[in-house]
């Protein structure tokens, strides 16, 4: 290189509009043929590249595109096809790739969890008895694909192998390097056809290396990019990392590849002081990650050309490559389309498209000098000057209040033991009792009532009398089909964070700022812009009328601090422990006014709580006590008849067990319904002695579960849980399903909760 470049490591797949989504839910459900819309797909993809292009992006990302999910697509890439879904002449349809994801009738979808700590979730890769093959080269594709028809030569993109295997379940660790060498010669054949078509540039993702890994997994890498570099001796190798910073900077700075990606953004400044205090290979090119990927804010640029001068007296320009600090794939696609927003917000926002436009003026600061973008630089840091000095910023009482957190109590009253006995006089509920998790099924009628509300087709009392029958007809379900704890079903909730950020001090929401969750679910994470507080009650009026509807006991549902916090996007203002606090203190009247109201169990949903866990271990405890106090501070206040619950989804428990039970939650619900297995072994390590529920079917598939399974895997957990502490539930809320399939499943989790417990009445 002669001089820096700009470069990005994904964009987001959806489209300005969600066009992705709609095309994936018409092919779904049959009204679009397999033709028209991998016709519309392709115009899709070939149009966001385009737009990189415009953007000034000199290495373009190809192949982090996707139908689905991209660790998905490397597993179908490798035939890495669960038994279950495999067809004997071998191939793999456009059929059967969705069907892994979401489920068939006859097999149950693969299980879905985090990346790493964001709320994208990805397909685990099943590995038993796996054989892998290179069934196409996905990269090359892509590759020929923006070469011949939009002139571009793209940087590939693909996951590395070791966290690929990392990532995947189905194999002890002791196969881990046979497997590794079984998938090695066809990463090394990927390479070679690249290489051959004439690709300069590949970026092979490793955000592994932000984790804590071990010795063992150095000497891998050595061993793996050492192949990969002599299987293409002419192919430029950017080994990519992400999330954090990287343990063993001296061992993987000499990695034998010609560029690393390094995170600057989410490192809390360990890469830049690794850069500075052991310098960096005079024959590789530096990926320096210096806008923030997974946060919508403006980059104040003077920081940033400060940073780049820091890591330039390490690495000159001509071998810097300016990016953000992970693939957009998590922000939304461009601030011009939120024209209602507050000017003086939406100035301080900056999406994937105004992302492009802040590396390219880094890039050209660093080849030209600070006079070539003056303007951009000082722009920058007024706008955000002008936000900071806001009065939504400056919220004295509620800054006063989180300086003083030593006069809100932030235990429960008395034990859970003692608390137990009351809550069961109290509800007098049968053994195994059965609930849901707080979502109903979010019909297109739920969905068109509330848009006509919206645009002021609707009155408020219309779309509170609609509300309201929703609330009626599923009360009267849900007793028909006989669970023992109700909800009201959330009509009136557009998505589970964004809801709360509607009626929060301190949060604005968006039109259209969507960011892919899982699949084709989208979701529009609110912003935290300035000091949060309560204003109003959010949840009371429609939990007061459904439970004036049944004498069973109807939950009050929130979302939690925690929840709240890691699935919107923060201000960097001030500390994000502070924001969290705020978040927690408002909910804390929330639960008071709810409990006030004669609402007796109370559910404060905590799904993302493992998912914000750091990388390193060495920084769980912090956070997790800072979770877990977050989470007590805002529950903690009610009187010891009140039911506290919570409910967690898509993670894997087993390392946070402890950190669980510290909640103090009287009930916990946990997403298990495809790891039960995983989760069981758990407790037969760890004694949990309060209410439990572990999820016993998935929803996120329209499968309608078996009784017989349903009863399986409810007897598999009693082996270890005690049934009075025992609730059977399905692993997440409905909201994504229909009436159609949302009604039987709850009849066959009923049913085979009635008759487990009457195989318990008999054995006593």
């Amino acid at each position: 290189m002669s001089k820096a470049i700009s470069s990005n490591l994904g964009y987001p797949r959806i489209g300005g509009n969600r066009e992705w989504k709609r095309a994936l839910e018409r092919f779904w459900s049959g009204k679009q043929s397999e033709e028209s819309f991998l016709k519309e797909i392709e115009q899709l993809r070939l149009g966001l590249l385009q737009k990189q292009k415009e953007h000034g992006i000199e290495l373009i990302p190809v192949g982090d595109f996707s139908l689905y999910d991209h660790v998905l697509d490397t597993s179908v890439m490798f035939g890495i096809i669960p038994e279950r879904f495999k067809k004997a002449n071998g191939e793999v349809s456009l059929q059967d790739y969705f069907a892994i994801a979401r489920g068939s009738k006859g097999a149950v979808a693969s299980s879905m969890t985090k990346w790493f700590n964001t709320n994208y979730h990805y397909i685990v890769p099943e590995l038993q008895n796996a054989t892998p093959k290179l069934t196409h080269n996905r990269p090359l594709t892509y590759y020929r694909e923006a070469k011949e028809k939009l002139g571009i030569n793209g940087k590939p993109v693909f996951l590395g192998p070791i966290t690929f295997l990392k990532l995947a379940k189905g194999y002890e660790e002791e196969q881990f390097d046979k497997l590794l060498d079984q998938f090695l010669p066809l990463y090394e054949t990927i390479l070679q056809e690249l290489e051959q078509e004439g690709a300069e540039w590949v970026q092979i993702d490793e955000p592994i290396l932000a984790t804590s890994i071990l010795p063992d997994d150095l000497q891998r890498f050595e061993r793996v990019y050492q192949r990969l570099n002599i299987a293409a001796p002419n192919l430029n190798l950017l080994l990519q990392t992400y999330f954090e910073s990287v343990g063993y900077y001296e061992e993987i700075i000499d990695l034998p590849v010609q560029g690393i990606g390094l995170d600057f953004v989410l490192d809390e400044g360990e890469n830049l002081a690794s850069l500075r205090r052991f310098g960096f290979p005079d024959d590789k090119v530096l990926a320096a990650g210096v806008i923030d990927g997974r946060n919508v804010w403006r980059a104040n640029l003077k920081d940033k050309t400060a940073l780049l001068a820091k890591i330039k007296e390490s690495v000159p320009a001509e071998r810097l490559i300016v990016q953000p600090s992970t693939s957009l794939l998590h922000v939304p696609v461009t601030v011009k389309s939120e024209t209602a927003l507050d000017p003086l917000l939406k100035d301080g926002l900056a999406f994937a498209d105004e992302k492009l436009l802040e590396v390219q003026v880094l890039t050209k600061w660093l080849n030209l000098g600070d006079k070539a973008v003056v303007k951009e630089i000082n722009d920058s840091a007024a706008k955000i000057d002008k936000l900071n000095q806001s009065s939504s910023r400056n919220v004295a009482s509620v800054q006063n209040a989180v300086n003083n957190l030593q006069e809100y109590r932030a235990d429960r009253q008395s034990p859970f033991k003692d608390r137990q006995k009351l809550q069961e006089k109290r509800f007098n509920l049968p053994v195994l009792p059965s609930t849901s998790i707080g979502s109903l099924p979010q019909t297109s009628e739920v969905r068109k009532a509330r848009q006509s509300w919206r645009k002021g087709e609707w009155n408020e009392e219309q779309y509170e009398g609609y509300v309201k029958n929703q609330i009626v007809k599923w009360i009267d379900i849900q007793e028909q089909i006989g669970l023992d704890v109700l909800i009201h079903g959330e009509f009136e909730r557009n998505d589970m964070v964004e809801y709360f950020g509607e009626k929060l001090g301190g949060f604005a929401t968006t039109k259209n700022a969507w960011v892919q969750s899982y699949g084709s679910r989208c979701v529009k994470p609110p912003l935290v812009y300035g000091d949060v507080h309560f204003l109003e009650p959010m949840t009371v009026k429609e939990s007061v009328f459904a439970q004036s509807l049944t004498n069973k006991p109807v939950k009050g549902m929130l979302t939690g601090p925690v929840t709240i916090l890691n699935w919107s996007f923060v201000s960097d203002h001030i500390k994000k422990q502070d924001v969290l606090y705020q978040i927690a203190l408002a909910l804390r009247e929330e639960v008071e006014t709810l409990e006030e109201n004669n609402i007796q169990m109370i559910q404060v949903d905590e799904p993302a709580l493992r998912e914000g866990l750091p990388l390193k271990r060495s920084k769980w405890d912090d956070y997790l006590s800072t979770a877990v106090y977050a989470f007590k501070l805002a529950t903690a206040s009610v009187q010891d008849e009140t039911q506290i619950h919570t409910h967690m989804c898509y993670s894997e428990f087993q390392d946070i067990i402890d950190a669980i039970n510290d909640l103090d939650a009287d009930v916990i619900a946990i997403e298990a319904a495809l790891s039960h297995g995983e989760l069981i072994a758990t407790f037969e390590n760890k004694v949990y002695d309060k209410g439990i529920g572990l999820g016993v079917y998935d929803i996120h598939s329209p499968r309608i579960p078996e009784k017989t399974e349903v009863i399986t895997t409810i007897n598999r957990a009693l082996q270890v849980l005690d049934p009075k502490l025992f609730w059977i539930n399905p692993d997440c809320g409905l909201k994504t399903r229909t009436e159609e399939e949302a009604i039987p499943a709850l009849e066959v989790m009923v049913n085979a909760a009635r008759e487990v417990r009457e195989q318990l009445a008999v054995k006593k």
